[in-house]
């Protein structure tokens, strides 16, 4: 991606021209690179392990075949996602079904094709195993567990069994759901705090002794996603940015983001209240050394978490999304028009909405890269926003007020990098009728070709 914006620009306003703005580019060898990061801890721990990509992050087919290629298996949380995982060449061992609504059309292709369902609820329960009786096949599953005990307080979860209801639970499985084979447990927690994954996995492992003892075959352990990564190098920036921000909710310095947006806080009776509504984008420990810290901590009965995993005998799973994403892919968008507006402010607007480049946190905090258009002449410095193409006030691509200081006109290309891992599909909406952004592939440091979503 560095090469082909630092030495290929010219690539890169083709591939626009040619595809549309905005236009996602991506990546598969960093990808397939941080799979092999996590696998390598785990060998340091001689661990039975196994890598599921989360395919909600980023719905091109590339990561899927990547994926397996890597030998990591697939997550999937729709019927769509469900059947093109299968139609890209995995196997039901290959899959696990995490989605948090599972109509009959995913059960059932999910039992058809032996595909792990991570069951949620009583409800989901039943609909599986009445599914199993009406088709005659066995199915395999994993239950979600939630509630777990950290630090004196309990984990909420509006997913899962709670840890206290688990045992009742099991006592009915065999005689309710003859079908169903019980070959794991699941957990997902929101955030990214190791210490809270041990507390976690700590509260797993017995009660896996216990599945075990009441004839369950209990397979693996499944930690889910949350695996942090990191955006920025430089955590003074990070802490520099959030000082300035302050002092501008404050009213001591002017607004560094649109109409003085507080990402999360408010100034109320003269007091700065709230907390970040973002991802943040520094931390550590991150990926690989995250995974270590969880592994290597403390577990009771037989020593550290990856000890108690390994005598038991299970594989233990993880899903993450982001942070395989990570330096995977990037979305250009072209400048189409600057304006100063009567405040002063000036906008500069994009062929492209903020669905194309956002989640569900107020902001996207990493720096654009601007392309210039060779024929451009203007290189006055303007420091303004960039705008999106919806007719609302609020459709701002960034919300920060950024600084070009070699000038920005129609033409140029605005490159927002490290957007593969939830910002570009996540939230993507064709509003307006405009089509939805076209994805390719880059292949070699000059060759772009359509990913398999967008071919057919």
């Amino acid at each position: 991606m560095v090469t082909l914006i630092g030495h290929h620009p010219d690539v890169i306003h083709d591939a626009v021209a040619k595809y549309g703005s905005p236009l996602n580019v991506i990546s598969t060898g960093p990808f397939q690179r941080n799979i092999e990061s996590l696998n390598q801890v785990a060998r340091g721990h001689d661990l039975n392990f196994r890598v599921f990509f989360a395919r909600k992050a980023n719905k091109c087919h590339a990561f899927v075949d990547a994926a397996l290629n890597a030998g990591a298996g697939i997550d999937v949380a729709s019927e769509q996602e469900c059947a093109q995982a299968l139609h890209r060449g995995a196997e039901g061992r290959d899959m696990v079904c995490t989605a948090a609504i599972k109509p009959d059309g995913l059960i059932r292709l999910c039992i058809e094709n032996q595909v792990t369902i991570v069951i949620d609820n009583w409800d989901e329960l039943n609909a599986v195993g009445n599914m199993t009786k009406t088709l005659q096949e066995s199915c395999p599953l994993a239950l979600r567990i939630s509630g777990f005990r950290h630090e004196d307080a309990k984990l909420f979860s509006r997913f899962g069994f709670d840890i206290d209801d688990v045992e009742a639970l099991i006592d009915v499985l065999p005689d309710l759901f003859p079908n169903i084979q019980l070959t794991g447990l699941h957990f997902h927690l929101d955030g990214y705090c190791p210490r809270q994954r041990v507390s976690a996995i700590t509260q797993c492992l017995p009660l896996i002794d216990q599945l075990k003892a009441a004839g369950h075959a209990i397979e693996f352990l499944d930690i889910g996603g949350g695996l942090p990564m990191r955006y920025l190098e430089s955590e003074s920036e990070w802490n520099a940015f959030w000082a300035a921000h302050e002092q501008a909710l404050r009213g001591n310095v002017p607004p560094v983001t649109w109409r003085n947006h507080g990402l999360g806080f408010q100034m109320v009776d003269g007091q700065l209240i709230g907390s970040r509504n973002l991802y943040p984008y520094y931390q550590e420990p991150i990926r690989e050394q995250w995974l270590e810290t969880v592994l290597s901590g403390p577990e009771t009965s037989t020593g550290s978490i990856a000890e108690g995993i390994r005598q038991r005998g299970i594989q233990l799973r993880c899903e993450p999304g982001r942070s395989l994403l990570d330096g995977s892919g990037m979305t250009i968008a072209r400048v189409e028009f600057c304006k100063q507006l009567s405040n002063g402010d000036h906008l500069f607007g994009l062929a492209m909405n903020r669905t194309q480049c956002r989640t569900g946190s107020d902001d996207f905090l990493v720096d654009p890269i601007l392309l210039r258009d060779p024929r451009s002449s203007d290189t006055a410095a303007r420091e303004g926003y960039l705008a999106g193409a919806y007719c609302t006030e609020s459709d701002l691509i960034l919300l920060r007020r950024l600084r070009f200081p070699a000038g920005i006109g129609r033409g140029d290309l605005i490159v927002l990098p490290n957007t593969a891992g939830y910002l570009m599909h996540f939230l993507e909406s064709r509003s307006h009728q405009f089509a939805l952004a076209k994805n390719v592939v880059l292949e070699s440091e000059r060759q772009l070709r359509l990913d398999a979503i967008d071919a057919a």
